[in-house]
């Protein structure tokens, strides 16, 4: 075995790009188990959502229907009353499904520790090549 002092120039190119394409293949290795990830976090997501929405519906059809009712009540028309009761459960869907898609926005699901960690490589393989 020859010693670090005694290595050609060419042995060290040969070294230094085989320990650049291990490096590169332990980041394609890291994104794999990032954007694994970062799937798993998007069906788990939409799963939970999924059951929000079956299991609000009923609770929602009742609560509205004891909002408009409340509303006849209070001597608004039939009519008008559903329509408050309804334009207010639209409001909140609507900002419900607003929180959801945020989640499942590009930047959520950006793998953020692969692209620092290429960036850091980036770097380290500049020093290595000057």
């Amino acid at each position: 075995m020859t010693s670090r002092t005694d290595r050609s120039i060419p042995e060290l190119f040969s070294d230094a790009f085989a320990q650049l394409a291990k490096l590169i293949g332990n980041e394609f290795a890291l994104a794999r188990a990032e954007l694994s990830e970062k799937a798993a976090q998007a069906g788990k997501a939409a799963a939970m959502m999924g059951a929000g929405a079956v299991i609000m519906i009923p609770a929602l059809v009742m609560l509205l229907f004891a909002a408009a009712a409340g509303l006849m009540h209070a001597g608004i028309s039939d009519p008008l009353a559903y329509l408050i009761a309804g334009g207010g459960a639209a409001i909140v869907s609507l900002g419900l499904i607003a929180v959801g898609i945020n989640r499942l926005s590009g930047d959520a699901m950006k793998p953020t520790v692969t692209i620092k960690e290429i960036e850091r490589d980036k770097a380290a393989a500049r020093e290595m090549v000057r």
